[in-house]
């Protein structure tokens, strides 16, 4: 069995008021590809920055390889590589030396320097744009540059704060290979995103996140099992949902149905010939369907059947 490289438990976090991180706990394997996935504003940046020791935690214990994140911050440290939402990089300066300058940062001098520098610019296939200043860069080659400056003096683990926002799909598939290789290598990963797509090509596990919170957390295929077959809505006349309910509740592929912001939600072994027989007892009831939306299984679908709202929200 694999060992727990990070343990967080009852994270809180506040900002005046506002709870931003609450009550949050999970483990990340080592070797795994952890999400936390959820919309702007779910509390995801502050949960990766509290583990980055850049923020202290208003309540709640972690450990990041065995250490404790409160009382050995200076043991941590040389463990984690972190990589930001906002470019962390000195535009004026070449790739090399924004490199050179990390990399100091790290203790790394001299011949062990440069054979990193080297090293993690071919990583991220920037090695012919070494020389050239980072402002010369597209903003895919300044997130892959930003990906090379936290892995500069080799961590184990890598905490990769939503890396693809604002580039363009060919360096959005350089960046999901390139972290692929590095769980292949054996780097432990914790990867926050709002784009459902990268959790399920990337992640070992996910959790889902919103307002503070972890409101589910297993595989991608356990998570979208949360909806079997998939949920329907459908909006009909307010006076009859509850007498449709109970023949609703009786459908052959039909695991529940409930009243919902005014719609009936029905959760389904099988989508499509559940939403057949939702037709057919509506048109013998006489009841016209005002609205209709079918969710197939995905990790999109799974946040809106626990939170009513969509990723993007």
């Amino acid at each position: 069995m694999p060992n727990s490289m990070i343990e967080i438990n009852g994270l809180f976090k506040k900002y005046g008021d506002r709870v931003a991180v609450n009550g949050v706990s999970f483990c990340v394997q080592e070797g795994e590809i952890f999400g936390l996935l959820g919309p702007n504003g779910a509390g995801k940046t502050t949960t990766i920055s509290i583990l980055a020791t850049l923020l202290p935690p208003d309540e709640g214990q972690a450990t990041i390889g065995g250490y404790d994140l409160a009382r050995q911050t200076n043991q941590i440290k040389p463990l984690i590589g972190f990589v930001p939402q906002e470019l962390a990089l000195y535009p004026t300066l070449s790739a090399w030396d924004n490199l050179a300058f990390f990399g100091r940062i790290y203790g790394l001098r001299g011949t062990p320097l440069k054979e990193r520098i080297a090293a993690v610019l071919d990583l991220v296939g920037l090695r012919d744009r070494s020389g050239d200043a980072v402002r010369t860069f597209s903003g895919g080659m300044k997130r892959r540059l930003n990906i090379a400056a936290g892995l500069i003096h080799q961590p184990r683990v890598l905490f990769l704060d939503e890396p693809t926002v604002g580039v363009d799909p060919q360096s959005r598939n350089f960046i999901f290979e390139h972290v692929e290789r590095l769980k292949a290598e054996g780097m432990t990963i914790l990867y926050t995103t709002h784009y459902m797509e990268e959790a399920e090509r990337l992640c070992d596990r996910v959790a889902i996140m919103d307002e503070g919170r972890i409101l589910a957390l297993d595989t991608t295929k356990g998570l979208i099992g949360l909806l079997g077959g998939g949920v329907i809505h459908v909006g009909v006349a307010a006076e009859a949902i509850e007498d449709l309910l109970p023949a609703i509740r009786t459908l052959p592929h039909v695991r529940a149905a409930s009243a919902q912001d005014s719609r009936l939600k029905v959760e389904t072994s099988a989508a499509r010939p559940a939403l057949l027989e939702l037709i057919e007892l509506c048109n013998a009831r006489d009841v016209p369907i005002l609205s209709l939306e079918v969710l197939e299984p995905n990790l999109e679908s799974v946040f809106l059947h626990l939170t009513g709202k969509r990723l993007r929200d």
